[in-house]
């Protein structure tokens, strides 16, 4: 074989490759490939095309151009809009491109002309003639859309080398498979390459035509279906009858798979009958489907397994909540009955206290402790009956009420159920949610509580109802009668800090996405949060303190590329800022007409301080510190009691006609009212009027009558707590609250001095 150099302009193809005696058009913009062309027709009109590897390049190299090319001849140019030439050429000869001789202004190539390696004898020549046209025959015949034309020309041609440059030329295929053609050193080899190309295409295109007829015999076969189910439509609604049969029978499918009583099943097959005979543009036949669906996914009978194991529900309720021994002993009970009985009534329970303390978070460790399923109803501004018990079916937009629905929301019959904030309910002209509650909340009834919407009866004694409100004083009396009150008091400083140490800082770490060796906060610092940034019964506000503190303590983190944040009493300002709360403590020394009471609030206990004045006047009786009427009453009840029994106390009879008494009761911005300042506002005016100071480490809670006599008040924890945290030493209580005192706690007594009082002869003694 002789080899043959050329010097030629080069234009690279993206996407295509040119075969000899292959005539091809192209479109030619770039810069260089136009420059390529110009070279070209000034000489022979001889060009080498060589097609690009990767068809992104704008200005491929050497390396990325195949290194096997065509020489073609340029056989006409038309110039085409926008610098744009449309190119006709025609293939001549393989040619393999050595080397770039110049690339500006275009490519010009030093190309070598490449010959067949081998010889095939006229045989040999003959049999891969036949062989090809007989597999172009069965490729065209086939269904690859090949013209009866260019078969029959095919057929004629008597040279192999000939036929397979037509074949290269007329039979779709890729760029680069062509290109393997290209590159074929032999005839032979062109010959194989091009036979396993029809072989394959053929291949292909059976399994294609087997394919589209298995689709379209499906296709027909839906068509078919459809337009006989479209012509059974027409007929039925023809009969008054339509396609419900189908939804129908998926419904008593679901009817035999559900586990319910006789009666419940026969009421619902009933009305899956109905649902059959109806028709589906009906106003009846929306609402049957809507009925048949909610019942038949209520838990007639099923129910969960309940835990029977005290100690581990002990645990999970200990590691819950810390305190509340009240409730955890309840619901340790409660499980101790069943697990004895195998049955029992569920109780239902309301927790009663202020808000942050823990009582709609119980709920649901109770339902983890007993591992039942658990779901919250939220009362607070429910005003309509409906509510609660459903609304009748038949009228638009009926739907069950919540009780119903959260027992198909849980999926079982013996769920626990909190009614949170059931002291918020209201009424209006839609009916009282309370009345409605009554059944539902009575062990005697509810075991056949009637939902509007469903009708059938269902049975709510295996439900563990909790509720929870922050006062009973809105609940009715016969509602309240029928639940079982648990006070969930306010918590001591003590119990605050266990509170934040166990559950409150690792959750705000963690919610911050800090670890816990990031952020340490000492107990001094812990403290001094509780008793100077908060001021509440439960541990809300003090949650968001330490998420405050978790805030600032990831910016510092981050600004500062500290690895952690270290808080303690003395940086603990940086934080926070300024202490917000400060408890009034007790007077330094014993003063005159000061006396110190003792008052509940919605956010825990506080003392009040009590002024009185004599001063010369005309008798006058004056109250400041913006008090409500039964303070005022007490205040009056008080002077009266005194002004009984002053004359034995060496006071001059014409005292109170010649003196104004002034009561005061500082933060006169703050409004105050309740029954127990009697004894400390009564106590405060006898030390005003005899003259006899007022000890400074005693404080006092209890209401006066006309007699003197001291009656019994609430709140006991709370008031007790706030004269600890103000440190006085003694607290004089009503004898009839001692009960109250016994069950509070050893640790919020402790320091304190606890003195029962029946009357004003037994506090005046310790006061003054």
């Amino acid at each position: 074989m002789s080899e043959i150099n050329y010097k030629l302009p080069v234009i690279t193809l993206r996407g295509a490759a040119v075969l000899p005696d292959m005539i091809l058009h192209f479109d030619v913009s770039q810069p260089r490939s136009v420059a390529a062309l110009e070279a070209a027709m000034q000489e022979e009109q001889n060009i080498l095309l060589i097609t690009q590897m990767n068809e992104e390049d704008e200005e491929p190299a050497k390396e990325d151009l195949y290194k096997i090319g065509t020489i073609a001849k340029v056989k006409q140019l038309v110039k085409m809009p926008k610098d744009t030439i449309r190119v006709l050429v025609e293939g001549k000869l393989r040619a393999r491109l050595d080397d770039f001789l110049e690339l500006d202004p275009y490519i010009l190539g030093e190309v070598t002309i490449m010959e067949d390696e081998d010889e095939n004898s006229e045989l040999e020549e003959e049999a891969m003639l036949r062989y090809l046209q007989r597999l172009f025959g069965k490729y065209a015949a086939c269904g690859s859309h090949m013209s009866p034309e260019l078969v029959k020309q095919m057929e004629s041609i008597d040279g192999i080398n000939k036929l397979v440059s037509q074949l290269c030329n007329n039979i779709p295929m890729e760029y680069a498979y062509r290109q393997q053609l290209l590159e074929a050193r032999s005839l032979s080899e062109r010959f194989e390459l091009l036979s396993a190309f029809l072989v394959k295409e053929t291949e292909i295109i059976r399994i294609n035509r087997e394919i589209q007829a298995k689709v379209k015999q499906k296709v027909d076969q839906n068509q078919k279906e459809y337009i006989l189910r479209e012509q059974l439509k027409v007929i039925r609604e023809e009969l008054g009858e339509n396609n419900t049969l189908d939804d129908a029978q998926e419904f008593e499918k679901a009817l035999r798979k559900l586990e319910a009583s006789d009666s419940v099943k026969k009421k619902i097959r009933k009305e899956i009958d109905r649902f059959r005979n109806s028709v589906n543009n009906s106003a009846e036949y929306g609402v049957i489907r809507g009925f048949l669906e909610t019942v038949l996914e209520m838990p007639w009978d099923k129910m969960s397994e309940d835990n029977t194991d005290i100690s581990e529900a002990e645990n999970v309720l200990q590691a819950d909540h810390y305190g509340l021994e009240k409730v955890k002993q309840r619901i340790i009970e409660y499980l101790a009955v069943r697990i004895l009985t195998k049955k029992g009534d569920a109780p239902i329970l309301c927790l009663v206290g202020p808000p942050g303390t823990g009582k709609t978070s119980i709920g649901r460790s109770i339902a983890r402790a007993l591992n039942k399923k658990y779901v919250r109803i939220s009362l607070g501004g429910v005003h309509d009956e409906a509510e609660i018990r459903g609304h009748r079916k038949t009228y638009i937009g009926a739907m069950p009420g919540r009780i119903a629905m959260a027992l198909k929301q849980t999926g079982v019959k013996n769920p626990v159920v909190l009614f949170d904030e059931i002291d918020k309910v209201g009424n209006d002209y839609k009916g009282d949610p309370f009345a409605a509650l009554l059944e539902v909340l009575d062990s005697e009834q509810n075991c056949k509580f009637r939902d509007n919407y469903i009708e059938i009866p269902i049975d709510l004694s295996e439900v563990l109802f909790i509720a929870t409100a922050n006062s009973v004083s809105n609940i009715p009396r016969p509602l309240l009668d029928r639940m079982e009150i648990i006070e969930i008091n306010s918590y001591t400083a003590n119990e605050k800090y266990h509170i934040a140490k166990r559950h409150l800082i690792p959750k705000q770490v963690e919610r911050h996405g800090l670890v816990k060796t990031q952020l340490r906060l000492n107990d001094l610092a812990l403290d001094r949060i509780i008793l100077n940034y908060t001021k509440e019964a439960g541990v809300r506000q003090l949650e968001r303190r330490i998420g405050d503190i978790c805030r600032k303590g990831v910016r510092q983190i981050l600004q500062e590329n500290k690895k952690s944040v270290g808080i303690t009493e003395k940086n603990l300002d940086k934080f926070l800022g300024k202490p917000k709360y400060n408890f009034e403590q007790a007077n330094e020394k014993d003063e005159v007409g000061i006396a110190r009471g003792l008052a509940w609030t919605s956010v825990g206990g506080e003392t009040l301080s009590v002024e009185v004045n004599v001063l010369p006047g005309k008798g006058r009786f004056e109250l400041t510190g913006k008090l409500g009427d039964v303070m005022k009453e007490s205040a009056r009840a008080g002077i009266s009691y005194i002004r009984s029994i002053i004359s034995g106390q060496g006071i001059d009879k014409e005292f109170f006609e010649n003196n104004d008494i002034h009561i005061h009761i500082p933060e006169g911005a703050v409004p105050k009212d309740g029954p127990s300042a009697g004894i400390t506002m009564a106590t405060a005016m006898y030390s005003a009027i005899t003259g006899n100071s007022i000890k400074a480490d005693v404080a006092m809670t209890g209401e006066i009558t006309l007699r003197g006599k001291v009656l019994p008040v609430g709140g006991l924890k709370e008031k007790i707590l706030a004269a600890k945290m103000a440190g006085i030493k003694k607290v004089i209580v009503p004898d009839e609250n001692r009960r109250d005192i016994n069950e509070l706690e050893a640790e919020i007594l402790e320091g304190l001095k606890i003195v029962y009082a029946k009357t004003m002869d037994d506090v005046w003694p310790v006061a003054l």
